[in-house]
């Protein structure tokens, strides 16, 4: 027996309209979060191109742009669960640089401060934003208890462990898949039910077929 498929196109647009439907002017910030290899990014981009050609001045984020420097982020160790999750961000600046001047409706945001890649300051910043525009941010940790009440709407991207290992095995190697990453992830669904605390949640273990789904408690 088949099983049917939502078009791909027809989910994006379904979200994006849910992600919009109580904007009447101002600013709208929808937050995608997930595991590692979750496809946040691709899927946030994606999101981004159907909220443009539906009309929206949209700008793009990732947390990934507000890490700690090294130092801090490894402090417990290199191998720590607990300092990945609790120390790889500095959440003070992405909060003062990106979300509470966009929320404010300024005209310029910080979208990053700091490039984790060669452990440095990196500003990069978006100018002339409207009144009404909309954030699309992406990244892991994005429903942690500090966090909570400040999207507008977001994103549960939802897959199994082996597939997300998968994911990262082809692009980061052996190195993307470790107990760091893996018990930090852990540690973080444990303590912020990421799937029941987002808006919706999608099934995007295909890439190209994600389906929105629902929580035993909807």
């Amino acid at each position: 027996m088949s099983t049917w498929t939502p078009l791909k196109a027809d989910v994006l647009a379904a979200i994006a309209q849910q992600a919009m439907q109580h904007q009447q002017a101002g600013r709208v910030i929808v937050a995608i979060d997930g595991v590692d290899g979750a496809g946040k990014t691709h899927f946030a981009d994606e999101l981004a191109d159907v909220l443009r050609a539906s009309g929206h001045t949209v700008v793009r984020a990732s947390v990934d742009g507000f890490h700690n420097p090294r130092d801090k982020r490894y402090a417990r160790g290199k191998l720590s669960p607990q300092g990945f999750y609790l120390d790889s961000y500095n959440y003070e600046a992405f909060t003062t640089a990106l979300l509470d001047p966009f929320r404010a409706g300024e005209s310029t945001v910080m979208t990053a401060v700091f490039d984790h890649t060669i452990d440095a300051e990196a500003i990069v910043t978006v100018n002339n934003i409207p009144a009404t525009a909309v954030l699309v941010l992406d990244g892991i940790f994005l429903h942690r208890p500090q966090l909570r009440g400040t999207w507008n709407f977001s994103i549960w991207l939802d897959v199994p462990q082996e597939i997300s290992e998968h994911r990262l095995r082809a692009r980061d190697g052996e190195s993307g898949v470790s107990d760091r990453y893996s018990e930090g992830q852990k540690l973080y669904i444990a303590e912020a039910s990421p799937r029941t605390s987002a808006t919706v949640i999608v099934d995007n273990s295909n890439f190209e077929s994600p389906r929105q789904v629902f929580a035993d408690s909807c």
